[in-house]
């Protein structure tokens, strides 16, 4: 299979725009005395994770889950299956959610419901790109990197079938 690809958002403007979330996360947390903790939903949010992690100034903790709501189809069950939960407590912290993408939000809304019965300090969400004509639930995002046309993108992250993340661009694919 051929796959046709036009860049969308170039590898210098991701790390532009890295370096500016983390500059505004460092203020948002800047007279906080919580420890914070960058929970990141795998596999998509490693990438962008690992550069915005380098960007925060605040000493930080990284951790990670899997979730799922597809089961074995390809369209959302919309019922949200933890496969793998936090290696740590979060109870009494300051937690950034970090996402590659927000879709429909349906996902990522169950995901911050169940970490708010989890007693945070606070918790924010923090996502490199967001569709936001495809959103089915009103999140609210606290730094947002890039808002896009629902396109089928990769890089960055960003996969087709667990390809294409390693680009260090985010680009428009073509079947």
């Amino acid at each position: 299979m051929t796959i046709a690809m036009r860049i969308m958002i170039s590898s210098e403007e991701i790390q532009a725009k890295v370096k500016q979330l983390g500059e505004k996360i460092n203020a948002h947390y800047a007279q906080s005395d919580k420890e914070l903790v960058l929970i990141g939903l795998l596999r998509g949010s490693v990438i962008f994770m690992a550069d915005l992690c380098r960007a925060i100034e605040k000493p930080h903790e990284l951790d990670f889950m899997t979730v799922s709501s597809y089961g074995g189809g390809t369209t959302s069950s919309r019922d949200v299956k933890i496969l793998k939960d936090l290696d740590g407590e979060i109870h009494g912290k300051d937690v950034l959610v970090v996402e590659d993408i927000i879709d429909s939000g349906n996902t990522l809304n169950k995901v911050m419901q169940m970490l708010q019965t989890r007693k945070p300090n606070s918790i924010e969400l923090c996502t490199l790109v967001s569709k936001p004509s495809r959103r089915e639930i009103d999140l609210d995002v606290k730094f947002l990197g890039f808002e896009v046309e629902d396109r089928f993108i990769v890089g960055y992250g960003l996969d087709f079938d667990q390809k294409y993340r390693h680009l260090p661009f985010i680009g428009e694919i073509g079947l």
